[in-house]
């Protein structure tokens, strides 16, 4: 159309045949009419084809992107949420799927044979009201150190103590495996005392390195349950030496007068037997032989002593020695 004004304009033929322009407004006269032009369709769709808002030739000009955006159509928010929660029950289930697929490590089954030496490497004890555990393994050498020495009168235990079976003190562990043996000793000894009770402790052939040390006796003690500590008549003490004299006499200020009362000392087995029925003690091989010793040294000093006269203190002397050598 402005191709056709422009040539109207430039032609001579053009310019005869153009009206006059007016000399005055005509107010109240009729005008042509514009001439109305349809408005092309719009595609909202969202591919990039011929008529779609989103294509190349829409967006040439900001005045074809007026849009009401109030009109069109939107997913609601229920739609949305149901189309997202579609979509991770899908990924859930294809994760699912492959998780199926690959190989996984079977988890191995405990066994009763792995549950009972389980049982075996640890036991729980409670002890002053408290549950302790003990660790059976590293005490296993040492159990022997307390031992059931059968009855004496009516039902009355007698429960046997070892020293020699005690650990060495210049073991790495050695604070360990006696805390641990602490625990079993005191817990055995509630198991196997019922009413009154004595303690046989076998002092002889026990290097100086295996002597329980001052502190690990006073905590027996103090841990030993009232009850049993009441129900204690007697504690022996076989073939004492001057340490654990010494040791006893230092720790008399810190226990009751009645404890020290029960404590008594004894020379050598065949004292001992006079005493207590020795027909369930066990006796280690070592203080047997140690009794054996101790038993010809005295017969030798009884032999000096009718030959040369008597000498002062001499069978003592002897025994120290002997004693003494077992302690290095």
């Amino acid at each position: 159309m402005d191709n056709q004004y422009d040539e109207d304009m430039t032609s001579p033929s053009g310019a005869e045949n153009r009206p006059a322009p007016p000399s005055s407004l005509d107010l109240h006269g009729t005008h042509p009419q514009r001439k109305k032009l349809a408005a092309p369709e719009i595609n909202l769709s969202l591919d990039q084809s011929e008529g779609s808002i989103l294509s190349d030739d829409a967006l040439d000009t900001p005045d074809d992107l007026d849009i009401n955006v109030d009109d069109m159509d939107t997913p609601d928010e229920a739609d949305s949420l149901d189309y997202a929660g579609h979509g991770n029950e899908q990924e859930w289930q294809e994760s699912q799927q492959d998780t199926v697929g690959e190989p996984t490590e079977a988890i191995p089954e405990y066994t009763t044979e792995e549950e009972r030496q389980d049982a075996k490497l640890w036991r729980t004890v409670i002890i002053g009201e408290q549950e302790h555990r003990i660790d059976m393994k590293c005490i296993g050498p040492y159990q022997r150190v307390i031992s059931h020495g059968g009855y004496y009168g009516d039902l009355n235990a007698i429960i046997v103590f070892a020293a020699c079976f005690l650990p060495d003190s210049n073991r790495d562990n050695y604070h360990y495996i006696m805390e641990n043996l602490f625990l079993y000793v005191i817990s055995t000894l509630e198991l196997m005392v019922a009413e009154d009770y004595m303690i046989v402790y076998l002092n002889g052939a026990t290097p100086r390195r295996r002597m329980p040390g001052l502190g690990w006796l006073k905590k027996c003690y103090h841990m030993i349950d009232r009850r049993l500590r009441k129900n204690l008549k007697s504690f022996i003490i076989v073939h004492p030496s001057w340490f654990i004299r010494t040791i006893l006499a230092v720790t008399r200020p810190f226990i009751s007068s009645k404890f020290s009362s029960k404590i008594k000392y004894v020379n050598s087995l065949a004292e001992l037997s006079e005493l207590i029925p020795m027909e369930y003690v066990h006796i280690p091989e070592s203080i047997v032989k140690l009794d054996e010793k101790l038993k010809e040294a005295a017969e030798m000093d009884k032999l000096n002593s009718f030959l040369h006269g008597p000498e002062p203190a001499s069978g003592q002397l002897e025994t120290d020695k002997s004693l003494n050598a077992s302690d290095s």
